[in-house]
């Protein structure tokens, strides 16, 4: 892997980690592109590690609150979102690990992701927030979470569709979703750590370490971006990306097989 892709991967998947058009799905994608196989899975934890940083930074006093406070109504919220999630995640961990690895599903993911977004966004606007919320609405936020684990469906657009079908506030559906990325993250990054540890890997650090840097940076500006995006602007702009992302990637799979 050369720099200057490092510096491209680390700015999507910090771009798309928060932006609702798949960074499972854009990582899969380019790494098709560059053809970047040895390394793959240890880059791809760096990276998400990068968008960790980016979150404890922009939301870092209520990442310390819920330190202070694991009972408080938000890190109760948190949990409970979390636990249908990994459930998912377990009982659908073969299937995904082959939708990753094969690409087959990602056309589909990314098509499924443009209509959840045009869906949402064509709702009224909700008023719910925080003291507003039950568990079963955080399970039902954490379902959403769960049916994005597969490449190419946006983690962020499930989590913030699941709040906004339930009447939330567009700014707190957003702000929940990128708290929810915590604990998903983490969890993530102790699967991906535990398949590698005992494999032999030549890896070429400096592009590694560029590119969680570039992931972390990028990371905060997406959160910053879609934290004013999500009250001011449609969502179905980002519909349209995904829409037409989607259809060329079907085109290459079935007929050209540039890429894929």
């Amino acid at each position: 892997m050369t720099i200057i892709e490092a510096i491209v991967l680390g700015i999507v998947q910090g771009l798309t980690e928060f932006l609702p058009v798949s960074s499972s799905g854009h990582l899969v994608l380019l790494q098709k592109v560059f053809q970047i196989n040895e390394g793959a899975m240890l880059f791809t934890i760096m990276l998400h590690f990068g968008t960790l940083i980016s979150i404890f930074i922009v939301f870092k006093n209520d990442i310390f609150e819920m330190i202070k406070s694991p009972l408080s109504k938000l890190s109760l919220m948190i949990i409970s979102a979390t636990i249908p999630t990994v459930l998912i995640a377990l009982l659908l961990k073969d299937l995904v690990e082959d939708a990753f690895s094969s690409a087959s599903t990602l056309g589909f993911g990314f098509l499924f992701t443009g209509v959840l977004l045009w869906t949402v966004d064509s709702i009224k606007p909700g008023k719910k927030e925080l003291k507003e919320m039950t568990f079963i609405n955080a399970i039902l936020i954490g379902i959403a979470q769960g049916l994005a684990i597969f490449p190419a469906v946006s983690r962020s657009g499930s989590t913030i569709a699941g709040a906004l079908f339930q009447n939330f506030d567009r700014r707190f559906a957003a702000k929940f979703s990128f708290l929810m990325s915590i604990p998903a993250i983490l969890g993530s990054l102790v699967f991906q750590v535990k398949d590698i540890v005992g494999t032999e890997l030549s890896i070429e650090w400096t592009p590694v370490i560029i590119g969680t840097l570039v992931a972390a940076a990028s990371g905060y500006f997406a959160i910053r971006f879609m934290m004013e995006v999500i009250t001011k602007k449609s969502l179905k702009y980002f519909s349209v990306y995904v829409f037409v992302l989607g259809g060329l990637v079907l085109l290459d799979q079935y007929f050209f097989g540039y890429v894929f």
